[in-house]
C-alpha cells in the first residue's frame, strides 16, 4: 500500500507542475515547457531526467539504467572487444546473406518518422568556410549536416558505422574529426560506446577511421588554433569496465599517429573536457574524470577526477589543486577559458552523486581558485544528475559572458557572480553550444530535444528557433494501429510518449510525459491508447491521448522495472496484463486491475535500484489461459490456468541472464521463444531459445547471430517458421525457425533496434530505432 500511495502521490505532483508549467524537484523554479492550447495541456518539454530525480527521493529507488543493467550481471567481467566483434559479425552476415539468401536483402527499408521531434545532441561544430553550415553529433544517431542555419539536417555519416557519437572538431579548412561513443554516462537513459576517431575531408561525404578504437567514449575534440594537424582528444574510456584507451590523446599529423599525453591516475580515469589558450596554444587545460558503471551501481567520480594544465604543449602536466575540491566525491568537471582574459578560467564541479558541488574561478591560469557563493538557480540546474551535462561555454567576444549547461541553459554576464536561466522555448537538458563567427549574435544550442538557434547571442530572453527537420529520435517502443497504419505512437528517450496524429500540423507531437516507454494502441478501437513513463507509471486514454487517466495506483507490485511490461490479450484488447514483480490482469481495458500471480522474483537489489522485476509477458493466442513471464534475474514462468497456478520453468539450457523477450507461436501455445541478454556480462552470445513443449525442454537457435543483445523477437503470424529479431546492430530474419539467420533488407543504419511491430493487414514490418527514428519495410516473401 505504501508503494501505491507513493505512485499516486507522484502522479498528483506531475499533474500539478504540468498545469503550473513549472518543474519542482530538489528545490525551486525549473521551467517545464508546457503549452496550454484550447484548454488542453500538451507537454512540449517532457519531464525525462527530472521525473527520475524526483523518484530518487520519492519513488522506487534511484534512476535505473535499464538497457545497461539488462545487459549484465554483477561480479562478471565484460568482454573488452565484444562490440567490435559484433560489428564485424554483422558485416559477415550481410555477406552471407548476399550469397545464400539475396531475397532477404532485396527488402528496402524506408524512413518513416518522426522528423520534427529530434533527439539528444551532444556536440556542434560551425563550418568556418561555408555560410549557414553546421555539423551536429546525435548521441546515438550519427553525424548530421545543416546548410540552412540549423533549419533542416541531412545525414553526414555512413550507415554502416557505429551511430553513437561523442564529439566533433573542425579545422580552419573544414576537415572534420569525430569521436564515436557518447561520454555522458547515463542514468535511466541508454548510452552506447564507440569504435574510435574518424576523419572527413569532404564535408562528411566520406569517412576514414584514424585510431583510438578502444577509447569507447570521446568527451571532447579540440583543434590547435595554429596547427590544423594537431588534434587533442579527450578519451573517457569504456563505461562498463576499466582499462581501454583513456586519457588525453594528441596527434600532430592529422590522425596518422597518436600519443597519450596525459594518463589517468587509475584504470577508471579518463579525460572528458579540454580547453586551449587561444593566445598560447602550448597552454592546455584538461578535465579528468574517474567513472565506471556496474550492473547495480554507478560510480561517477573518484580520486582520479581533477584539472591539469600543461604549459609546454602537453610534454609535462601539473594538477591544479589550490582551492579546488579533491577526493572520492569529485565527479565530472566542465571548464572554459575567458575569451578576453586568458588568465581567467571557469570551472563547474559536480559531485560523484550527481549533485552540484560548486562554480570556481581562477584569475591566475589555475594556480589558485575561488569558489563562488552558491547560486540556487545554478545549483538546481544540475538537478541530481550533473554528470549528464558538464560543459561551460564563453562568448567569443565577451569573456564575462558565460554559459553552463544543465537542465536549463544557465547564463552569467558578469563572470559568474550572478546567474539567470534561459526562459526561451527550448527543450530541457543542454549539452552543446557554438557561435557562428560569420553571423554576429548567432549561436547554436544542442540539447535532448535537438538543435536550436538564437540570433541574439543566447541571452536569457532569446527567442530560440527549433530545427524543423531532425530525424534522429531515440525510441524505446512503438505501436501501430491495426486499422490505420499511418497512426503510430512510441515511447522515446527525453521526449516522452509521442504520436503521429493529434493537433500538431507539423508532424508528431507529445501526449504523455517522462521518458516515454511502453506505448499501446487498442487493435480494435484506435482511440483507446496507453502510454507509460519510467518505473511502470502508466495511463490510458479513450480519446486518442487528448486526456489521460493514470492507472498504476490500481495495480499491485512492490517494485517495477524501468520499462514495465504492459500487453494486450491477442484475442481481446479489453484484457490486459501488467507486470511489476507481480502479474496484474485487467478485463476492462485497464480501468481496474487484479493481481493474478505471486511475486515472480525474490532477487534483492544491491542498492536502491529496482531489481527482481518482471521484464516481459507473453500471452498465447491459441489458448489465452496460457501465459509466460520473464524477469531481470533470469527466471521464466508459465501458467496454464490464467494465473491460478504458476510454474517456474527450469532448464540447464536457459542462461542465467535478463529475459528480454518471450514470444508465443500464434497457432500453438506450446511453442515459445525466449531471448536473453548476456552481452555486457562476459557472455558474447545472442541467446535465442525455443521450446516446443510449453517450456519443459529448450533448444538454442541463436545460430550465427552477432554477439549482441536481442531486444525483440517477432513470429510471423502466417509463416510460423519465419522469425524477425531486433538487435543492437540491426534486424535479422530466419526463414527456418532459427536454423540460420540473415540480414533483413537494406537502407536501415547499423543502429540499435529496440522494438519491432509486424502490421498484419499490410505486411509491413516497423522497426523502432534508438537514434534514427522509425523505419518500415514492405516484406516480399519474407
Amino acid at each position: 500500500m505504501a508503494k501505491k500511495k507513493i505512485y499516486l502521490f507522484l502522479s498528483v505532483l506531475v499533474a500539478l507542475f504540468l498545469v503550473a508549467s513549472l518543474i519542482f524537484f530538489q528545490t525551486s523554479e525549473q521551467t517545464s515547457n508546457v503549452e496550454v492550447t484550447n484548454g488542453t495541456e500538451e507537454a512540449q518539454g517532457p519531464i525525462d531526467e527530472r521525473v527520475e530525480a524526483d523518484f530518487a527521493e520519492k519513488g522506487p529507488g534511484k534512476r535505473d539504467d535499464w538497457f545497461m543493467t539488462q545487459k549484465g550481471f554483477e561480479e562478471e567481467d565484460i568482454p573488452r572487444n565484444a562490440f567490435h566483434k559484433a560489428f564485424e559479425q554483422t558485416k559477415q552476415i550481410r555477406g552471407t546473406t548476399a550469397k545464400e539468401a539475396p531475397g532477404a536483402l532485396d527488402q528496402k527499408w524506408e524512413f518513416n518518422a518522426p522528423s520534427n521531434i529530434g533527439g539528444r545532441v551532444v556536440d556542434l561544430a560551425v563550418d568556418p568556410n561555408n555560410e549557414d553550415t553546421i555539423y551536429i553529433a546525435a548521441a546515438s544517431g550519427g553525424v548530421w549536416k545543416s546548410t540552412d542555419a540549423g533549419k533542416t539536417f541531412k545525414s553526414a555519416w555512413e550507415d554502416d558505422l557505429v551511430q553513437s557519437i561523442g564529439a566533433i572538431g573542425i579545422t580552419p579548412d573544414g576537415t572534420l574529426y569525430v569521436g564515436t561513443g557518447e561520454a555522458n554516462p547515463g542514468g535511466g537513459s541508454i548510452v552506447y560506446g564507440g569504435t574510435g576517431v574518424y576523419k572527413s575531408t569532404n564535408g562528411g561525404e566520406d569517412w576514414e577511421y584514424i585510431g583510438l578504437k578502444d577509447s569507447n567514449a570521446i568527451g571532447r575534440i579540440i583543434v590547435d588554433p595554429t596547427d590544423s594537424d594537431k588534434i587533442w582528444v579527450a578519451a573517457s574510456g569504456p563505461l562498463f569496465h576499466d582499462g581501454g584507451e583513456r586519457g588525453l590523446y594528441v596527434t600532430e599529423d592529422g590522425g596518422k599517429t597518436w600519443e597519450l599525453s596525459l594518463e589517468g591516475t587509475n584504470k577508471t580515469t579518463g579525460a572528458v573536457d579540454i580547453a586551449i589558450n587561444p593566445g598560447n596554444p602550448e597552454q592546455i587545460y584538461v578535465a579528468m574524470w574517474d567513472r565506471i558503471r556496474y550492473p547495480n551501481e554507478r560510480k561517477y567520480g573518484g580520486e582520479g577526477s581533477g584539472i591539469y594544465r600543461s604549459d609546454d604543449g602537453g610534454a609535462t602536466w601539473t594538477q591544479l589543486k589550490d582551492g579546488l575540491p579533491s577526493g572520492e566525491e569529485v565527479g565530472r568537471i566542465g571548464l572554459a577559458i575567458s575569451s578576453t582574459d586568458t588568465e581567467k578560467i571557469y570551472v563547474t564541479v559536480i559531485k560523484t552523486d550527481g549533485y552540484f558541488e560548486g562554480f570556481y574561478v581562477s584569475n591566475d591560469r589555475g594556480k589558485s581558485w575561488e569558489k563562488q557563493p552558491r547560486n540556487d538557480l545554478l545549483a538546481n540546474s544540475q538537478s541530481s544528475f550533473g554528470w549528464w551535462f558538464g560543459r561551460n561555454y564563453v562568448d567569443p567576444n565577451d569573456g564575462e559572458h558565460i554559459f553552463v549547461s544543465g537542465v536549463q541553459l544557465m547564463e552569467s554576464t558578469d563572470g559568474g557572480e550572478t546567474w539567470n536561466r534561459s526562459r526561451g522555448s527550448i527543450h530541457a537538458d543542454q549539452h552543446a553550444m557554438a557561435w557562428d563567427p560569420k553571423s554576429p549574435g548567432r549561436v547554436y544550442l544542442g540539447n535532448d530535444g535537438g538543435v536550436y538557434r538564437s540570433e541574439d547571442n543566447g541571452a536569457v530572453s532569446s527567442e530560440w528557433i527549433k530545427a524543423e527537420y531532425e530525424p534522429f529520435t531515440q525510441f524505446y517502443t512503438l505501436d501501430v494501429s491495426h486499422v490505420d497504419r499511418s497512426r503510430l505512437s512510441g515511447g522515446t528517450q527525453d521526449n516522452g510518449s509521442i504520436r503521429s496524429w493529434g493537433e500538431s500540423a507539423d508532424g508528431w507531437n507529445n501526449y504523455y510525459y517522462g521518458d516515454g516507454l511502453v506505448n499501446l494502441i487498442n487493435y480494435e478501437d484506435q482511440q483507446i491508447v496507453y502510454a507509460c513513463y519510467q518505473y511502470g507509471n502508466c495511463a490510458r486514454s479513450e480519446d486518442g491521448g487528448e486526456t489521460m487517466s493514470y492507472f498504476t495506483d490500481k495495480t499491485v507490485s512492490e517494485r517495477r522495472n524501468w520499462m514495465t511490461p504492459v500487453v494486450f490479450d491477442p484475442n481481446n484488447p479489453s484484457v490486459m496484463y501488467y507486470g511489476g514483480n507481480i502479474v496484474n490482469r485487467s478485463t476492462d481495458g485497464g480501468k481496474t486491475w487484479e493481481a493474478i500471480s505471486p511475486s515472480l522474483s525474490d532477487a534483492e537489489s544491491q542498492d536502491q535500484y529496482p531489481f527482481g522485476t518482471i521484464t516481459t509477458i507473453a500471452v498465447s493466442k491459441s489458448d489465452t489461459n496460457v501465459l509466460y513471464a520473464g524477469t531481470d534475474d533470469g527466471r521464466v514462468w508459465t501458467t496454464k490456468d490464467l494465473g491460478e497456478n504458476w510454474e517456474e520453468i527450469k532448464d540447464p539450457k536457459l542462461p542465467d541472464r535478463w529475459v528480454t523477450r518471450l514470444a508465443v507461436d500464434p497457432k500453438d501455445e506450446k511453442i515459445v521463444y525466449a531471448t536473453f541478454s548476456g552481452f555486457r556480462s562476459g557472455d558474447n552470445a545472442s541467446h535465442v531459445l525455443k521450446s516446443k513443449d510449453g517450456g519443459k525442454s529448450w533448444g538454442d537457435i541463436s545460430g550465427n547471430l552477432p554477439g549482441v543483445p536481442l531486444n525483440d523477437l517477432v513470429v510471423h503470424p502466417k509463416k510460423r517458421n519465419v522469425l524477425y529479431a531486433a538487435s543492437d546492430v540491426g534486424v535479422f530474419v530466419s526463414p527456418n525457425g532459427g536454423k540460420k539467420w540473415y540480414s533483413l533488407g537494406t537502407g536501415i543504419p547499423v543502429v540499435p533496434v529496440t522494438d519491432l511491430k509486424y502490421h498484419e493487414p499490410s505486411g509491413v514490418l516497423y522497426a523502432a530505432t534508438f537514434g534514427r527514428g522509425v523505419f518500415e519495410v514492405k516484406l516480399k516473401g519474407w
